[in-house]
């Protein structure tokens, strides 16, 4: 369960936007961080705090097969992205990561920015703290959920691999 505060943006939100291909060289995370959404929200990076909440329209994530957009996102310190609907080459590399992302078009809609929302991965309840409205996206299958609960792909095949012997 986590709660924050919100940042939300529209539809078709692509890799370029998220983290712009001239910081790709970045040499960590933490610097990607400083550059996540610069090119439409130059205040994102110095507002976000831990725990907050990224909101999207439909098809987040578009463009680029890059793993650096939801890793900048996660570096930036919020917790998860909901979205209307999110490009399939991003959500399988937010869940490479051990980044959380939810699909729920009504709340995506109507969630509003700087709205405080308490997401539960578990169930998939979305609520809006400011509003009072509660969404339900898809909770995660177990096994994913055990991804994301590892931090990422590697770790989790690790820990498989280490269970066995």
């Amino acid at each position: 369960m986590v709660t924050g505060n919100v940042f939300k943006y529209g539809d078709n939100v692509d890799t370029d936007v998220i983290i712009p291909a001239r910081y790709l060289n970045a040499p960590s995370p933490a610097e990607l961080a400083k550059h996540c959404m610069e090119d439409i929200d130059a205040a994102y990076a110095a507002s976000v705090k831990p725990g907050d909440i990224m909101v999207g329209g439909w098809n987040f994530g578009c463009g680029s097969s890059r793993e650096h957009a939801p890793m900048a996102i996660q570096a930036s310190g919020a917790s998860c992205v909901i979205a209307a609907s999110f490009a399939r080459i991003f959500y399988r590399n937010a869940i490479n990561i051990g980044f959380p992302i939810l699909e729920c078009p009504e709340a995506a809609q109507a969630i509003g920015n700087g709205d405080t929302v308490s997401v539960d991965f578990s169930t998939g309840v979305i609520e809006d703290k400011t509003t009072g409205q509660t969404f339900q996206a898809a909770a995660f299958p177990a096994f994913i959920n055990n991804i994301i609960e590892k931090g990422g792909l590697l770790p989790y095949l690790k820990a498989r691999q280490n269970k066995k012997g």
